[in-house]
């Protein structure tokens, strides 16, 4: 299952400023999906400079301190002498740059080299105010380091990752270059004019230690979900007029009854999809004999409410940690070089987690909708699988299928990660928070919930269109009529899979979410 990006619904920075101060969500969207570029504050600059003072002053000292003049985790108590200093720094690199598997997608890495460098420039780790320019200018150059799938354990932070993405700014390893050719590092620097570091005492510490790969992701599914929770509401409000379902429920004083911030936003949205539908309107006289409809029109609100509380959540997690100098060991604000465990991945691997499972309710819940559409005992007189000639055409059978599929595997992939620990650094490391995992994971989900309301769209697309001459509403025609551009109309039977794939992408560009809100004005 490939993963789908979807555009986010603001205009991108064109520059991000970097300084002492935390980045936004995004602002880490801007650099990794939409290449913003990178300017470095430069009172930030001089403040990196001056922690750096303290840290060769401590170089000097012939007491061992971490990380500066000794070796790491279980090698922690081995002094290391001053000459063999800077070949302790890249060997800690080049060791722990040890991924496998696929690469890792382009965004994940831009988004985990901005947040290293945000790290760098709070002036807490005690780099060279050049290790920091370095970084920025690999962003600036498009130049995007190989990080491998497998090899981080969420603790400390990032490891694998970030010492791909820092034996690049060595001058070694592998690239992709901004047309996305693979060379190596030194050939990729040289072209850019971009020379390679030799990292002093600490400095290869302060580039892997981190969680940054695991928030950068957490940061662009913050994005991704923002808009498909929108989505979710317009697949709802199209299936509840498509199948003949009521508008009452939503009123906003039965939601101010259970006073949840999130089902109050989703109930808002789909008051204003359905305003004005004339196929609500049709059953609404004293004829229509049903008294309420099924759980996955009626509870919506509810569901989808309760994800978008769930998300909250996790952005202030994420904003949070976006605010944090992650290091070991770290610069204190007087000046003091601690050993710390803040670069554990718990806090955001439990909300990458929790996301995980929101994101498998909402797609449950699209899907029973898609299904009832295509059940002639349930979906108010439609056509059996909305078919073009019943017995002949097979219609949207097997379009349910695949979006039963993706659930199937949404509901095994809400399994959190973050429970499991495995021990590591000869029991110095003897718990980890498997947050890389945790995100990777909800990447995945992200894409299959995509699909599941992409396959909600256009079988309510299709259901509305069969439903003439009764027509939508405003925004839900005009959705069907966005879905229609791509050839997803009703008709006979014919190849379906370009269809799904093509109104997948309407979902995961936000199309569908700004064709709706064009005629029902913002959504939540």
């Amino acid at each position: 299952m490939s993963t789908i990006a979807p555009a986010t619904a603001h205009a991108a920075a064109a520059s991000v400023t970097v300084g002492t101060g935390p980045v936004s969500i995004d602002d880490v969207v801007a650099v990794a999906r939409h290449d913003a570029t990178v300017a470095l504050d430069p009172s930030a600059l001089e403040g990196v400079a001056a922690s750096r003072a303290i840290i060769e002053g401590l170089a000097a000292d012939p007491e061992p301190h971490y990380g500066i003049s000794t070796g790491f985790g279980a090698l922690a108590t081995t002094f290391i002498a001053d000459d063999r200093r800077a070949q302790l720094q890249a060997s800690l690199v080049r060791s722990h740059a040890a991924g496998s598997g696929a690469e890792v997608e382009r965004e994940v890495v831009r988004a985990l080299m901005l947040l290293r460098l945000s790290t760098l420039m709070t002036g807490r780790t005690g780099v060279r105010r050049e290790t920091a320019e370095t970084y920025a200018a690999i962003l600036n150059a498009g130049i995007t380091p190989v990080v491998r799938e497998y090899g981080s354990l969420g603790c400390s932070g990032d490891l694998a990752p970030l010492a791909h993405c820092a034996l690049v700014a060595m001058g070694e390893g592998e690239v992709r270059t901004a047309d996305g050719v693979p060379t190596d590092a030194a050939s990729a620097l040289a072209a850019a004019g971009i020379t390679p570091l030799r990292l002093g005492e600490k400095e290869g510490l302060a580039l892997i230690n981190g969680t940054d790969g695991m928030l950068g992701m957490l940061a662009l599914a913050i994005d991704d979900l923002r808009m498909l929770l929108t989505t979710a509401d317009i697949a709802a409000a199209m299936s509840i007029e498509g199948l003949m379902g009521t508008d009452a429920v939503f009123a906003a004083d039965l939601h101010a009854l259970r006073p949840q911030r999130g089902q109050a936003a989703s109930a808002a949205n789909l008051r204003r999809l359905l305003a004005g539908s004339p196929i609500v309107a049709s059953h609404k006289g004293p004829e229509c004999t049903r008294v309420q409809d099924a759980y996955s029109l009626r509870c919506a609100p509810q569901v989808h409410g309760a994800a978008r509380d769930t998300l909250a959540h996790a952005a202030s997690v994420a904003e949070a940690e976006l605010a944090s100098a992650v290091d070991n060991p770290v610069l204190t604000l007087d000046g003091r070089v601690e050993s710390n465990g803040n670069f554990h991945g718990a806090p955001v691997g439990y909300v990458l987690d929790f996301l995980a499972i929101a994101v498998a309710d909402v797609a449950s819940m699209s899907e029973r909708r898609t299904d009832r559409f295509l059940d002639r005992g349930r979906n108010q007189g439609l056509p059996p699988f909305l078919a073009h000639e019943v017995g002949v055409d097979s219609g949207l059978m097997i379009a349910q299928y695949t979006a039963a599929g993706i659930v199937s595997e949404l509901k095994r992939l809400a399994v959190p990660a973050s429970v499991d620990s495995i021990p590591s650094s000869a029991m110095q490391e003897d718990h980890v928070s498997m947050g890389w995992a945790a995100a990777r994971k909800l990447r995945r989900s992200i894409d299959g919930l995509t699909r599941v309301l992409a396959i909600e769209v256009m079988t309510a697309a299709r259901g509305l269109a069969l439903r003439a001459p009764l027509e939508p509403g405003a925004a839900t025609g005009d959705v069907v009529s966005l879905v229609a551009e791509v050839g997803a109309v009703p008709g006979p039977d014919r190849f379906l899979s370009p269809e799904i794939e093509a109104v997948t992408g309407l979902v995961g560009s936000g199309a569908v979410v700004a064709q709706a809100a064009a005629a029902a004005g913002a959504l939540d």
